[in-house]
């Protein structure tokens, strides 16, 4: 191997392989990291920071310690090795087909996915806890000091996210170790169970947020949606599946900011501009709605 590229670089310390030979290839589908598939006689996957990732408030310690908790439950990938100082994680390669939005899109596949998350809700308590309301604060400080573009007013609409927090918090779950960034890709089919992957953003939460968000992500519409909280839950409960909807809209108002940061400072060949305006178009679709006003109040009562 010769120690000329950045995954080289960091397949090198890795003591796991040590001595062997090794095969890196790239495995697509991050945005935040580099992902290489590593065959030294057997097959792992190596994660590397993308840079500057500290502006995304991703913290590797808390993503690290809440890997290794996810992989207690056999939903998360187990951690092989991790390398201090460069934060290099070497995972479980999980044999599987990676999913995308087409393949959830069904009420079977609604049930697996809430099967999923009742394992990785049980998991060990996770390290620090997430909150997408004080993430959007705290995004907003990084977009003023780094003179981040962000779409025209977004700011207008901070009141109304506000009467959003009341509402979900009125009747707010216990919290629980959640992944908070579920992209179809996060999910590997097994072909017994839907793993997950991919915990830099983990922390404990409401589980109704990572219902909500990973409804938004593989475009459920409100069918699936139900049938999503149904079988989480186990009876139809329109208070969740408000709360459900509104987190969902949270997830596209929270990750328009990542998207612009990421314009800003990202090195993966992805159009983040593109990303960040199509989130922020379709989050200001239900916001100018007639269907928050309902949820919300269907989410207090």
């Amino acid at each position: 191997m010769n120690p000329n590229t950045r995954a080289e670089q960091a397949a090198g310390r890795v003591s796991l392989w040590k001595g062997r030979d090794v095969s890196i290839s790239p495995l697509s589908g991050g945005l935040t990291n580099e992902n290489y598939l590593v065959e030294a006689g057997d097959k792992y996957v190596m994660r590397v920071p993308g840079q500057s990732t500290d502006l995304l408030s991703i913290d590797r310690e808390n993503e690290v310690y809440n890997t290794r908790a996810a992989a207690t439950t056999g939903i998360g990938p187990r951690v092989l090795e991790h390398v201090p100082g460069i934060d290099v994680m070497v995972l479980e390669f999980i044999a599987g087909a990676t999913m995308s939005a087409k393949a959830l899109q069904s009420p079977a596949m609604a049930a697996r996915m809430a099967e999923s998350f009742h394992r990785l809700h049980r998991a060990p308590r996770f390290l620090h806890d997430f909150d997408m309301f004080r993430l959007i604060e705290s995004y907003l400080r990084i977009v003023d000091a780094h003179r981040v573009d962000i779409p025209d007013g977004y700011r207008d609409w901070l009141p109304r996210v506000a009467e959003i927090e009341r509402a979900v918090t009125a009747a707010a779950l216990p919290t629980a170790p959640c992944h908070n960034d579920l992209l179809c890709e996060n999910f590997i089919d097994d072909g017994t169970v839907l793993r997950i992957v991919d915990y830099e953003l983990s922390g404990n939460n409401d589980p109704c947020f990572d219902l909500g968000n990973t409804a938004q992500e593989a475009g459920f519409d409100q069918d699936l949606r139900a049938a999503l909280c149904d079988a989480y839950f186990g009876r139809r409960d329109p208070r969740q599946l408000a709360r459900m909807n509104l987190f969902a809209l949270m997830s596209d108002v929270g990750w328009t900011l990542w998207g612009a940061i990421q314009a800003r400072i990202s090195a993966v060949d992805f159009d983040f501009t593109e990303y960040y305006t199509g989130r922020w178009e379709r989050a200001l679709e239900v916001l100018r709605s007639d269907r928050i006003d309902l949820w919300m109040d269907q989410a207090g009562n």
